[in-house]
């Protein structure tokens, strides 16, 4: 069985480590671990274009030059200039479009390093609540960032550092970055209407449960209104009907598997919780005008 391509960081070092010639970055990478100082990601992102991965870890940014136009757990994000970005783990990215002078630092690491980093408590924006953000920092901000980010990565480089060091740095870099978040939400939340805010909340929602979770009863529900009410509030916020918002994000969802896998269409009907593969075949029809065997036989976006 063919899967999605996993994108993680063996996969990681096996692109940038490959040879001397094909060395992209010149970072740490390990095995549970990698620390990323201003690469220059173009490259790798050329040799990722026009595909779709799957992150087994999780993902952090600090954007500090240029723009990426990619599309995350199934929306189209813009992330640019002075913002920072979070990817769980399990994210799907498709690559679009970027600028040829995009840079910018970060890290990853697995699940294992990070409850080693976080025994106890682990920060509200990375305890699985959150699929993704991103969101603009101050000067200041960056600044602060950075400077933590360079103790980590010549911590990592250091044979005098111990692995105790390490970890508690990672936890310092990412314990500052929720704490910038949780002011950016706060901020964020204070400026939208009741409507604005809702319909965000449907959208993260969409974005999570869509495959599984295909009626507007269950969105309504978690948002604590009735379906009529929530119906109403999208369409007059997005200009697109509730339904519509799901039944595309469960269509994207098909594609990526179509695309990607070989599994049958009753199989991914199966898992994707239709009645039957005759009424999942009949639903991607409706909403592509195209079968799914035309569709993974054509190659067509």
């Amino acid at each position: 069985m063919k899967n999605l391509h996993q994108f993680g960081l063996r996969q990681l070092s096996e692109l940038l480590n490959g040879d001397d010639d094909s060395r992209l970055l010149d970072d740490y990478i390990s095995e549970n671990l990698v620390v990323a100082r201003n690469p220059p990601v173009t490259q790798l992102f050329a040799r990722l274009s026009h595909d779709t991965y799957v992150l087994p870890e999780m993902r952090v940014m600090i954007v500090t030059q240029g723009a990426v136009w990619p599309t995350v757990n199934l929306i189209p994000r813009h992330f640019q200039t002075g913002q920072a970005v979070f990817l769980s783990r399990n994210s799907i990215v498709r690559m679009g479009e970027f600028t040829d002078d995009v840079r910018g630092f970060g890290l990853s690491m697995t699940d294992e390093l990070a409850g080693l980093a976080f025994p106890t408590l682990v920060p509200q924006a990375f305890d699985g609540r959150q699929r993704d953000f991103n969101f603009a920092l101050a000067p200041e901000q960056l600044g602060r960032l950075k400077a933590i980010h360079s103790l980590l990565y010549d911590a990592v480089r250091s044979k005098r550092s111990g692995s105790q060091v390490v970890l508690h740095l990672v936890a310092a870099f990412l314990w500052q970055l929720n704490y910038y978040w949780l002011e950016s939400e706060s901020e964020r939340l204070a400026t939208l209407s009741r409507e604005q805010k809702l319909f965000s909340d449907f959208v993260q929602l969409v974005s999570r449960y869509a495959t599984q979770e295909h009626n507007i009863d269950f969105y309504a529900r978690r948002l604590f209104i009735s379906p009529r009410y929530m119906s109403t509030l999208v369409k007059a916020v997005s200009g697109k009907p509730a339904k519509q918002w799901i039944d595309e994000a469960i269509t994207t969802r098909i594609k990526v598997e179509l695309r990607h896998t070989d599994k049958s269409a009753a199989q991914i009907a199966d898992e994707m919780n239709f009645p039957n593969a005759s009424f999942f075949c009949k639903f991607f029809r409706r909403m592509t005008g195209t079968t799914t065997q035309a569709y993974r036989q054509r190659r067509i976006r």
